[in-house]
């Protein structure tokens, strides 16, 4: 599943986000932190994750995703990697096409996640920058992802995915990985599924028709069989 959830950080979230990622902010080679495939295929920078610049920005990534609730409906998180960070501009500008590795170790805190799902947050507006779109290649073939500032793509983790060459501008982004709940995925997205329609069930006939409440039991029941905590 391939969902573009709008609008996850607010504008004061952006503003200070693009503050913190001005000229002085601690940029890296990104392929000091590349494994043995990606490391011929990544070309681009990436913030020291030890900076306080980096932090700051994972505090306020991470407290806009777990606010979400079509987020957490559609991810269902269990761990969640310390979000990073990464710039595509000049000479540093793509990177090629790659699996992410299957299990990571995230810094803070200091955990092993399984990378049930991938996630970026799109720092920068699509005319700031030529090209740098997001490729990734699902069921449905080859989806280029070019979102606004402040939007997020989460797909799965076992996608072939790359960053197409920036000609122009610059490309921000923060990108990190879940662990879910759920490891499968077709069971995630018959959750998300029934959520969704829950939804606009609880809209039209209210919380306390006798459908809903029966149809709410049955999503849990099926959470509560597939879950791991």
């Amino acid at each position: 599943m391939l969902l573009h959830l709008k609008n996850v950080l607010t504008r004061d979230e952006l503003a200070t986000a693009r503050t913190l990622l001005g000229p002085s902010a601690p940029w890296v080679d990104g392929r000091s932190s590349a494994g043995g495939q990606a490391v011929a295929r990544k070309n681009n920078e990436q913030l020291a994750q030890d900076s306080d610049v980096s932090h700051r920005l994972q505090a306020l990534i991470l407290s806009a995703v777990q606010r979400d609730p079509l987020f957490f409906s559609a991810a269902l998180p269990r761990k969640i990697f310390n979000p990073l960070f990464n710039r595509y501009s000049g000479d540093s500008n793509h990177y090629g096409a790659h699996i992410d590795g299957a299990v990571l170790h995230s810094r803070n805190p200091a955990q092993w996640v399984r990378t049930d799902l991938s996630c970026t947050v799109f720092l920068a507006e699509p005319e700031e920058y030529d090209g740098g779109e997001l490729l990734i290649q699902d069921v449905q073939g080859e989806r280029r992802i070019k979102l606004p500032a402040g939007d997020l793509v989460l797909y799965p983790g076992t996608s072939l995915h790359q960053v197409t060459p920036v000609t122009r501008g610059a490309r921000l982004a923060s990108f990190f990985w879940i662990e879910s709940m759920v490891r499968g995925g077709e069971q995630r997205r018959l959750l998300f599924d029934m959520d969704m329609a829950l939804l606009r069930l609880r809209e039209s006939l209210g919380e306390q028709e006798a459908s809903v409440v029966q149809l709410t039991g049955t999503y849990h029941n099926l959470l509560r069989m597939w879950a791991d905590t």
